[in-house]
């Protein structure tokens, strides 16, 4: 493991050990948050995040875990109806959802009805409501919301929530919540949180497996300076970042190692 004063990276032979560790690790943030103050706000993504949380439906936690003070949002959502195959709260309420005893009126998606502004607006709204009247979401030192938990995957080209690299929305500063009408992969149309509010958060867990991202984790992970950045390297959360990774993830950062240590050695 590797770590700074705010990142963490943990590196895993496999795909089933980062699932392992990352339910540990969630059921250790709901435990603290909800004795704290009786509540815990976690924010899904899609992808393959979903199935890497699928330890959390199994012994211990499916009977140990307070589900009941859960309080469940969206990273990004692809503007399309809730039972679409390409909805990522169709994605996660059937991997994880409809698995655990989550109140319904604590699970807060997208209203699928609306065009895809008209969602991001209607999203955002409902999230400035939660921070003025409810103890739910509490308000970070920069205004915006602090969620006590993010967990993040990465697509192989560094995409993070629907934040594509060299997009406009990257530099999105004032808004909470946005649109994207023509994101790179489809369906075309999404609604996404912004870096500030991603950045606001207690903990991120950014989750990534598998070979495809592999260049892209050692480029986020290196220490080389390139100045058109991966949206992935502008996770910076005011709170704890953790890298959960498996072998295949990390095998290009790896490579870079032990090429460095072979060098070293051979000059001994």
């Amino acid at each position: 493991m590797a770590a700074t004063a705010k990142k963490k990276v943990h590196v895993f032979d496999t795909e089933e050990e980062v699932a392992v560790s990352l339910a540990k690790y969630i059921a250790h943030l709901s435990e603290n948050f909800c004795k704290q103050r009786g509540a815990f706000t976690v924010v899904l993504s899609g992808g393959s995040l979903v199935d890497t949380l699928r330890k959390l439906v199994e012994p211990p936690y499916i009977g140990s875990v307070d589900w009941s003070k859960w309080h469940v949002f969206w990273l990004d959502e692809r503007v399309v109806p809730k039972n679409h195959k390409d909805s990522n709260y169709k994605l996660a309420y059937d991997g994880l959802l409809s698995k655990v005893p989550i109140l319904p009126r604590n699970v807060y998606a997208i209203n699928d009805a609306l065009p895809a502004e008209g969602a991001a607006d209607d999203y955002e709204t409902r999230l400035k409501h939660l921070v003025a009247n409810t103890n739910v979401l509490e308000e970070s030192a920069s205004g915006f919301p602090k969620f006590d938990l993010m967990l993040l995957g990465m697509g192989p080209d560094g995409h993070v929530a629907s934040l594509f690299p060299g997009h406009p929305l990257l530099k999105e500063n004032k808004r909470w919540v946005t649109f994207i009408k023509d994101s790179p992969k489809p369906p075309p149309e999404r609604i996404t949180f912004t870096f500030p509010v991603i950045n606001s958060s207690a903990y991120i867990a950014l989750v990534v497996t598998g070979a495809p991202q592999a260049r892209a984790v050692q480029r986020a992970l290196g220490k080389g300076h390139n100045s058109d950045k991966l949206p992935v390297q502008m996770v910076s959360p005011e709170g704890e970042l953790t890298w959960f990774l498996d072998r295949d993830a990390a095998s290009r950062r790896v490579k870079r190692m032990c090429s460095w240590v072979s060098k070293c050695c051979s000059r001994v």
